[in-house]
């Protein structure tokens, strides 16, 4: 029955989310409803205690990220740089090759720190314009955009500035850079596998007669003006991004830093002594991103600055609202973690022999859980880290290792019909669930498939 409970939850939780509900409103309702049917008397005191302060403690970690992140995303798109990075990869490519070059876009601005919501809101316009010239169904675009953007770029890639790259460094003590080749293999693989898939939707839509459609909604307007600023400009803060997340991260960090950070504000004043390790790869991401709008500001102030303003609040608005939505689907999680259900999943996950595939199952499944995976993997890493570590010992597995499994896997089966990020990039394409769901899961299928590949390039090789 406790078994059914959790499950229910989570049923419950995905067919609101399906039907367009704020998962903010209902991520709670749904795990107070399963504590409701475990102990009614206990209702309270979890909303009060752990699911509030599971929220504010993943709010309290990321929020700078999702932030900063978000901010990152804007100036790059008002100083008019994604639209010449998005020009530039098309004239690169073709227009005849759509959905390479949108999930180019797509990778190219993650992997360069823009939030993977903020991609979604940038890269669609271009994504209808191409589609519809191409004659390429409209509803294949959720599905193109998720490749490029939900996928290798978000986890597998070293040195990734997405939150599900950093979150691992605060559990094994690892960096952005943790297992550069298995990412690197994974990474292709999601990418090659997927254009595959994409493709072969396209050729059976042709062969149907299916083209763009009509009658769709959110049509954007097709740009007049042309892009004047050169690639290279454009792409400049990207590289600034990444540059000094790696600099951060491996040089400039423990030196500025050293192990332990102990801060006297007032003579005689009490220390604040914060542990560096936990921080340091969400510091080196901070700063990284800091520089990449500052930079955006030194090539374009002259454009930004009557938008700065406005520009700003959206981005702050917008990042509090992916934030909450994670951190809500984080409380949610972390209360059906709690249950006496969860105790039936994670004793039946102990039971799985090998350490990376034992990993890669649980955090997988929590991303499911809670449609988030970031939030999925916090959990997994908060209740089973050290058991993981200890296991990987045992067996002589690197924690870097440790680190690539999870975020990986966390960026599985993540994207169920309750994640945020699904529901945002078929809010923003005016499409539903029943339209563009079927090729948003088949690459997720893809990316959780793309776990075990590494975990088996890892085992046959040892390559890390």
């Amino acid at each position: 029955m406790s078994f059914l409970i959790c499950i229910g939850a989570l049923v419950f939780l995905m067919f609101v989310a399906y039907r367009g509900y704020s998962v903010i409103l209902f991520a709670p309702l749904a795990a107070l409803a399963a504590v409701l049917l475990t102990d009614p008397s206990a209702v309270l005191p979890i909303y009060s205690g752990l699911f509030m302060e599971s929220m504010v403690g993943f709010v309290k970690n990321y929020f700078p990220v999702f932030m900063l992140g978000a901010l990152f995303g804007k100036v790059i798109e008002l100083s008019g740089f994604a639209r010449a990075i998005v020009s530039a990869v098309i004239g690169l490519v073709g227009r005849e090759r759509a959905i390479l070059s949108i999930v180019l876009v797509g990778a190219l601005l993650t992997y360069g720190g823009v939030s993977l919501f903020v991609v979604v809101f940038a890269v669609y316009p271009f994504a209808a314009e191409m589609f519809r010239q191409g004659d390429i169904p409209k509803r294949l675009i959720p599905g193109t955009i998720a490749l490029g953007a939900f996928t290798f770029t978000m986890d597998s890639l070293p040195g990734t500035p997405q939150i599900q790259n950093i979150i691992p460094t605060t559990f094994f003590k690892t960096t952005g850079m943790a297992a550069p080749t298995l990412g690197t293999i994974g990474g292709l693989f999601i990418l090659v596998v997927g254009l595959l898939y994409l493709n072969s939707r396209r050729r059976a839509a042709q062969a149907a007669g299916e083209g763009y459609g009509t009658g769709h909604i959110h049509e954007p307007e097709t740009p007049s003006h042309k892009v004047r600023i050169h690639p290279l400009v454009a792409i400049s803060p990207l590289l600034v991004v990444g540059v000094a997340n790696l600099a951060f991260t491996q040089r400039i960090g423990p030196w500025l830093w050293g192990t332990t950070s102990e801060v006297v504000l007032a003579p005689g004043g009490k220390p604040v002594v914060q542990q560096v390790s936990k921080f340091l790869a969400i510091w080196s991401v901070e700063c990284a991103l800091l520089l990449g709008i500052l930079t955006v500001m030194a090539f374009s102030w002259k454009t930004l600055r009557h938008k700065f303003a406005d520009g700003s609040k959206a981005a702050v608005a917008g990042s509090l609202l992916a934030a909450i939505n994670t951190a809500s689907e984080y409380g949610f999680g972390s209360v059906i973690a709690a249950l006496p259900g969860f105790l039936v999943i994670k004793d039946a996950l102990k039971a799985i022999p090998n350490p990376l595939v034992n990993e890669a199952l649980t955090v997988t499944a929590l991303a499911g859980v809670t449609g988030s995976a970031s939030g999925g993997m916090s959990i997994a890493l908060a209740a089973m880290a050290n058991q993981f570590i200890a296991a990987a010992k045992a067996a002589g597995i690197p924690l870097e290792v440790l680190h690539r499994v999870a975020a990986m896997a966390s960026g599985g089966m993540d994207t169920l019909p309750h994640n945020g990020a699904v529901i945002t990039l078929l809010a923003v394409t005016g499409l539903t669930h029943v339209q563009a769901y079927r090729d948003i899961f088949a690459v997720t299928c893809i990316k959780t498939l793309a776990v075990f590949v590494v975990i088996g390039v890892y085992y046959a090789t040892g390559l890390v």
